[in-house]
């Protein structure tokens, strides 16, 4: 899939997120906010996520894969930190990073090319 592509599948994604949590918002200011996030987002979890992961392998093993929840709340919190994305909380990071990544896949997979 093209990356102009994925990234606007994870803008909408993004936004449906923010639209159905009140805890997870994004400063005002149109779409331009909404795709500096996304692209924040996206950065933090192709390069910040995969050393948190790697680093926490031993709490992730002993709680069963549980703690990727977690992880994935830390990895929505930094991108918040350095983006126009705005957290209530931890729990707002958990959540939003599941229902963020449930949204994600599910337009993932709605737009993807037929196989041949």
């Amino acid at each position: 899939m093209n990356l102009l592509i994925r990234w606007a599948l994870n803008a909408a994604a993004l936004w449906l997120t923010v639209q159905l949590l009140p805890g997870v918002t994004i400063a005002a200011g149109g779409l331009g906010p909404l795709l500096i996030a996304a692209l924040v987002v996206g950065l933090v979890n192709a390069v910040v996520r995969p050393v948190m992961v790697l680093l926490t392998l031993p709490v992730t093993l002993l709680t069963f894969g549980l703690f990727l929840l977690v992880v994935n709340g830390l990895a929505l919190a930094v991108a918040a930190a350095v983006s126009p994305l705005q957290l209530a909380g931890f729990g707002s990071a958990v959540l939003g990073a599941l229902v963020l990544s449930i949204f994600s896949a599910l337009l993932s997979r709605l737009f993807a090319e037929p196989r041949a």
